[in-house]
C-alpha cells in the first residue's frame, strides 16, 4: 500500500469488504506501507467517486469519507475513520534504505512488530502493495521485496484467526483463475476468495473464515456485485 492510492476504486472495494466483516470483531490492519512511487498512474482512479447515484449506495458513509480523503489528504492514516476502532500498524517496508546484507534480518524484525501489534485483534488484513509471493529466498535481499508478502507470512498473520490478504493478479502462466487456485493450494488453511476487476484484477484472500463471516462475505458480493465483486469458483 502506497499514500498516493489512498481513496481509489481499489480502496472502496478493500474497505466496503472489511466494514461488512468487521462488527463484532477486533479488527487488526498490516497495511505493508510502501513509499510513494511515480513511475506510473497507480492511485488515479477515482472517478468513481463522481457518480454517486451509481456507487454511493453500496456504503454511503465510506462513500463520502473517501471523497474527503481525496479532495484533502491521500494518506493511509485518513483511511483509518473508515474502520473504526481497528488497530494499525503502519510501518513502512522501505527496504531500499536498507543494506541488502541486512535486508533479510530487518524484514523479520519488520514482521514481528507487525504481529505483536495485531494479536489482539480475531480479524486481520494485509495489504501488500503487490502481490503474494513464494518464499524464494532469492528475493529477500532485493529491495522491492517491500511490495510483496511471502507465503510464510500469510500463514504466520492468519494462525489461529481470520485473516484477510490482499493480491494483486500477475501475468502467471495459465491465467487469473489458475493463479487463485495456485494460492488456495499453497494457503492450504480453509479459504475463500472474493474478486474484482476495478480497474485492474484484485483478489482477497479470507482465510479461516466461520460461518459468520462466510454469510457476510456472500451478502458483501451480492450487494456490491455492480462493481463485478463476486466469490471465487474453484475448480
Amino acid at each position: 500500500m502506497q499514500d498516493r492510492y489512498a481513496g481509489d476504486v481499489g480502496d472502496f472495494v478493500k474497505l466496503g469488504l472489511l466494514r461488512a466483516l468487521m462488527p463484532g470483531r477486533r479488527l487488526g490492519v498490516a497495511w505493508y506501507r510502501y513509499p510513494d512511487e511515480v513511475h506510473n498512474s497507480d492511485g488515479r482512479h477515482i472517478g468513481y467517486l463522481d457518480l454517486p447515484e451509481k456507487y454511493g449506495h453500496l456504503d454511503p458513509e465510506l462513500f463520502a469519507h473517501l471523497r474527503g480523503v481525496v479532495r484533502k489528504d491521500r494518506t493511509i492514516s485518513s483511511l483509518l475513520p473508515a474502520l473504526p476502532h481497528a488497530v494499525s500498524f503502519d510501518e513502512s517496508l522501505a527496504l531500499a534504505n536498507v543494506p541488502s546484507r541486512q535486508r533479510r534480518e530487518w524484514r523479520a524484525g519488520w514482521f514481528e512488530r507487525a504481529l505483536t501489534s495485531l494479536e489482539c485483534c480475531d480479524l486481520v488484513f494485509a495489504d501488500p502493495d503487490n502481490s503474494i509471493v513464494d518464499d524464494a529466498d532469492k528475493r529477500k535481499g532485493v529491495a522491492t521485496f517491500g511490495k510483496q508478502m511471502p507465503l510464510a507470512e500469510v500463514h504466520a498473520l492468519a494462525e489461529g484467526r481470520c485473516a484477510v490478504i490482499y493480491h494483486h493478479n500477475t501475468r502467471r502462466a495459465g491465467g487469473h483463475d489458475a493463479e487463485v487456485d495456485h494460492w488456495i493450494d499453497q494457503i492450504e488453511m480453509p479459504t475463500i476468495v472474493v474478486r474484482t476487476p476495478a480497474y485492474s484484477p484484485r483478489t482477497f484472500f479470507i482465510i479461516n473464515p466461520d460461518q459468520g463471516i462466510r454469510v457476510r462475505t456472500g451478502e458483501f458480493c451480492a450487494r456490491w456485485s455492480g462493481m463485478k465483486v463476486r466469490l471465487h469458483q474453484g475448480p
